[in-house]
């Protein structure tokens, strides 16, 4: 993955030699040992492409307070606020799958970021269940590439809210959950194409004209199709409508509260990596990813640890 480089050292010797004139028999050859050849120096250990967490539960909500404050700090440089976005993400990863941790890691949780903090909970667990079907002992066949700028999807998401009536947290919290804002190109099991993975036969009825893989013509047929199944009337429904699950739902609308309560949580999201579910555990997919058939996921990790 991108830890895989190797990094080599290379030694150059140098050997001076004087030369003086001859001023008579020359003196006996002296044997000069060879110097011995200093050991190879070991490869450094491959780095593993997940972000490592704390063991303990109360360290781990405790460094996961100090992302989200990090997350909400303008002064922050980029390699800051990816460290923490990625520690958030695996945070809430593992805090999902841990229900019995609930009692040690809720009373962490300063006030102010509790309702943040249940709902990206509570989203992660109705994610997990929506995907427990569907583990494989393959990696897919995607590409992973870097999102769009921010502030571009920000106006996306704007524009189509102001066109459809669906608020922009909806459709900053689909594209979150269907592609992670455009980093899997590739179709789902059923054929879903696009940062918000629409069927051809569905985008053409909603998109105008438009490109499927484009950001902004996706954004703006995915508001056309909420509103067209009753957005302004009965949300969960059309939510439904767009993918049939409520598990699916319940995620959307948590991470749309989270967005609508406190938008600054998008710096956060917009850095949320993508991780596929398999027979060997979560698999961290990075940018640059590129497989044109599945690979099985022994092979993968062998070449690309965790």
């Amino acid at each position: 993955m991108r830890k895989r480089a190797v990094l080599f050292a290379v030694a150059t010797a140098v050997v001076l030699a004087g030369c003086t004139e001859p001023t008579g028999t020359a003196p006996p050859a002296t044997s000069v040992p060879a110097a011995s050849a200093a050991p190879p120096r070991a490869a450094p250990a491959p780095v593993p492409a997940q972000p490592r967490l704390a063991p303990d539960p109360v360290k781990l909500a405790d460094d996961l307070v100090s992302d989200e404050q990090t997350l909400r700090d303008h002064a922050a440089s980029e390699p800051v606020l990816a460290q923490a976005a990625r520690r958030q993400q695996a945070s809430y990863r593992a805090i999902g799958r841990h229900p019995e941790w609930d009692q040690v890691t809720r009373p962490r949780i300063p006030p102010a970021f509790l309702p943040v903090y249940d709902r990206n909970v509570e989203a992660r667990r109705h994610l997990d269940r929506l995907v427990s079907s569907e583990v494989k002992a393959t990696v897919p066949a995607w590409r992973i590439d870097a999102p769009a700028p921010a502030d571009e999807l920000l106006r996306y998401y704007r524009e189509a809210d102001a066109a459809t009536g669906v608020g922009w947290n909806y459709l900053a919290a689909i594209n979150l959950v269907e592609t992670t804002f455009g980093r899997i190109v590739g179709p789902s099991s059923a054929g879903a194409q696009g940062p918000m993975q629409f069927l051809p036969s569905t985008f053409a009825a909603y998109s105008d004209g438009g490109d499927i893989h484009a950001p902004r013509d996706s954004i703006m047929a995915a508001g056309r199709k909420l509103a067209a199944n009753g957005f302004a009337h009965n949300r969960d429904d059309a939510i439904y409508a767009y993918n049939h699950s409520n598990d699916y739902v319940r995620a959307v609308t948590n991470y749309a509260d989270v967005l609508a309560a406190d938008p600054a949580a998008f710096t956060g999201y917009y850095r949320w990596e993508i991780y596929y579910r398999t027979t060997a555990g979560d698999v961290l997919l990075p940018v640059g990813y590129r497989a044109t058939a599945p690979i099985a996921v022994a092979d993968y990790l062998a070449a690309h640890p965790q």
